[in-house]
C-alpha cells in the first residue's frame, strides 16, 4: 500500500530548489484560475479537501475497529475454521492486488471503490453470527478481494487531492501528502485500542473460572490446537470448542453485532460525507497506470534483482510475526493462560507501543541509522522467541503478558516502517514493482503463519519464527555490507546487473580459464 503513488520515490535529483520552486508558483497561479469550475472558492476547497481526508480517516477508523480486532479473536473463539479463513483471505489479498485495483478503480472511481469494498468486510462481521467453514471462508474471499482496490482508492484519493491542496496553497506536494497520510495513520492506530475495549467489555462480563495447574501445563510452548481439539467432548457446536470454559454464544452475537455495525458505518458515512474527487481533480486522459498483467511481469522480473532476493525473508517474517501474534500468542498463551476476556487489553498494549514506536523511531534512525534500529528488533524478537519457549503462562504472571505484548509492538515497529523504508531506498526508480513484492511477500508470511497455525504445535511455530528471523537479518546484514562497498554491479545505463547475467558472467569467465 505504501507503494502507491510514494512522494519519497520520485525523481527530484535533476531539479533545484529555483526550478522546484518556480513549479509550485505556477501551479498556484493556475489552481486560483481553474478553482471556479467546480463552484467554490479558493478557501471552500481548502476546506472540502480536510474535511474529505479526515471522514476517509474516520470511516476507515470504524471500519478496522471491528475487522482489527475480530480477526486477532478469530483462533481463540473459533478455533480452525477462524484461522483457516484467515490464510484463505491474504491468499485472496495476493490475487486481489494483481489484478483488481486498477479494473475497479476505473469503473467505480475512488469514492465508491472504497464503499463497495467496506461492504466486503461487513459480510466477514455477518458470518460471526454462524461461524462454519462454508460461511467464514467465502466470506474472507470476498474481504480478500476487496482489500487491495480499497486501500489502492484510499491512497489514489489522499495523493491526488494532496497535490491539489498543495497547488491551492502554493507548497511542495510532498509536505501536504505526508500530513494527509500522518493524519489518516493517526486515525488508524487508534483502532487497536477502540476495537479491544469493545471485545474486552463484552467477554469481561461473567469472567471464567481459573485454570487448574495442569490445565495451565498444555498452555504457551505445550499448546497444540489439534490435541485440544480432539481431546475435547464436544468439538462441533457452534458456541463452543469442547472446553469448559467456551463463550457464551450471546458474548459472540453482541460483539459481532457491534462490528457488524461499525463496518456498515464506515461504508456509509464513505457514501454520505466523501465527496467524489472529480469534484477537485480533472481526470487526466493521458495518465496510463500499470495493468494487471504488466504488474504482475514487473513484479516476477524484480526478482532478478540481488537485493530483492536478499530480503524475502525479512518480507516474509514482517507477515509472520503480526500472524503469530494476532493467531497463536493470543490464542496459545493470553486465551489459554488468561482467558479470552484478556486478549483485547493485551493487544491495545501491543497497539498502543506500535504506534508511539513508529513515530519515535524516524529521529533515531536520523541521527544513528538503520542499523542500530533493525539490530534491536532483531535482538528483542530473538529474545521474545526465547521467553515464550522456556516460559508457562500463568494467571499470577500478569504482567508479564503486557510485557511480551509491548515489546513485540516495539519490534513490530521497526519492521513495519523500516522495512518499507529500506525498499525504497534499495530500489531508486522501481517503487511500483518493488512495494508489489512487498506486499506479496508479506502477505505470504501471513499465509504460512495462518497455515501452520492449525497444524502445527507453538513448540513447531516458534522453531519457524526463528528459521525466518535468522533468515532476514542475515540478508538484511548482506545489502548493508553491499551497500558500504559501493552497491552493486551497474551496466553502462547505470541499472542494476540482475542476476540471471551475473550467471552468464561468470560461466562465460569459467569457460574462459578452462
Amino acid at each position: 500500500m505504501a507503494g502507491v503513488s510514494n512522494p519519497a520515490f520520485e525523481d527530484d535529483t535533476r531539479q533545484s530548489k529555483q526550478t522546484k520552486n518556480e513549479i509550485v508558483r505556477h501551479d498556484h497561479n493556475e489552481a486560483k484560475s481553474n478553482n471556479a469550475g467546480n463552484g467554490l472558492t479558493v478557501e471552500q476547497e481548502k476546506f472540502a479537501i480536510l474535511k474529505n481526508v479526515i471522514v476517509i480517516s474516520v470511516a476507515f477508523m470504524f471500519l478496522f475497529t471491528s475487522y482489527n480486532s475480530m480477526s486477532f479473536l478469530q483462533s481463540s473463539i473459533n478455533k480452525v475454521e477462524g484461522t483457516a479463513s484467515l490464510t484463505i483471505l491474504y491468499a485472496a489479498f495476493v490475487f486481489s492486488c494483481c489484478f483488481l485495483p486498477t479494473w475497479m478503480i476505473k469503473r467505480l472511481h475512488e469514492k465508491y471503490t472504497m464503499a463497495a469494498c467496506m461492504l466486503c468486510y461487513s459480510t466477514y462481521m455477518a458470518a460471526q453470527f454462524y461461524p462454519r467453514i462454508y460461511t467464514l471462508v467465502p466470506t474472507a474471499v470476498v474481504v480478500g478481494l476487496g482489500a487491495a482496490p480499497m486501500w489502492s482508492a484510499k491512497c489514489t484519493y489522499l495523493t491526488k487531492s494532496g497535490k491539489r491542496l498543495a497547488e491551492l496553497e502554493g507548497v511542495e506536494s510532498e509536505v501536504v501528502i505526508t500530513r494527509f497520510f500522518g493524519l489518516f495513520f493517526l486515525f488508524f492506530q487508534s483502532t487497536q485500542v477502540w476495537g479491544n475495549v469493545i471485545s474486552s467489555t463484552v467477554l469481561s462480563v461473567g469472567i471464567e473460572k481459573n485454570k487448574t495447574a495442569e490445565e495451565l501445563l498444555t498452555c504457551g510452548y505445550n499448546f497444540c490446537l489439534d490435541q485440544r481439539h480432539e481431546d475435547s467432548p464436544s468439538n462441533a457446536t457452534a458456541s463452543t470448542d469442547g472446553r469448559e470454559d467456551s463463550l457464551p454464544l450471546w458474548k459472540i452475537y453482541t460483539m459481532a453485532s457491534i462490528y457488524l455495525g461499525c463496518s456498515l458505518l464506515a461504508a456509509a458515512i464513505t457514501v454520505f460525507f466523501v465527496d467524489p474527487l472529480s469534484r477537485f481533480v480533472k481526470e487526466s486522459p493521458t495518465s496510463q497506470e500499470k495493468s494487471g498483467l504488466v504488474l504482475v511481469a514487473a513484479t516476477f522480473n524484480q526478482l532478478r534483482h540481488p537485493y530483492q532476493l536478499l530480503i524475502i525473508p525479512l518480507t516474509i517474517w514482517s507477515g509472520v510475526e503480526q500472524a503469530f501474534l494476532g493467531a497463536d500468542y493470543t490464542a496459545a498463551f493470553v486465551s489459554c493462560g488468561l482467558g479470552v476476556h484478556m486478549v483485547g487489553y493485551v493487544i491495545i498494549c501491543y497497539g498502543v507501543c506500535d504506534a508511539i514506536c513508529s513515530v519515535g523511531f524516524s529521529p533515531i534512525i536520523r541521527k544513528y541509522g538503520r542499523v542500530p534500529v533493525f539490530s534491536l528488533g532483531f535482538l528483542i524478537n530473538l529474545g521474545l522467541n526465547i521467553t515464550l519457549t522456556y516460559w508457562t503462562p500463568k494467571p499470577d504472571d500478569l504482567v508479564v503478558f503486557f510485557v511480551i505484548s509491548g515489546l513485540w509492538g516495539v519490534a513490530d515497529a521497526v519492521w513495519q516502517t523500516q522495512i518499507n523504508t529500506l525498499y525504497g531506498v534499495i530500489f531508486p526508480g522501481e517503487s511500483e514493482a518493488a512495494f508489489s513484492n512487498y506486499r506479496l511477500w508479506e502477505s505470504t508470511g501471513f499465509i504460512i503463519a495462518y497455515a501452520c497455525s492449525t497444524v502445527l504445535c507453538v513448540s513447531s511455530k516458534i522453531v519457524v519464527l526463528n528459521v525466518f528471523l535468522v533468515l532476514g537479518i542475515v540478508g538484511y546484514y548482506v545489502i548493508e555490507i553491499l551497500e558500504k562497498r559501493g552497491g552493486l554491479e551497474k551496466d553502462k545505463d547505470g541499472k542494476v546487473v540482475v542476476l540471471d547475467r551475473l550467471f552468464l558472467r561468470v560461466l562465460k569467465k569459467g569457460r574462459a580459464s578452462v
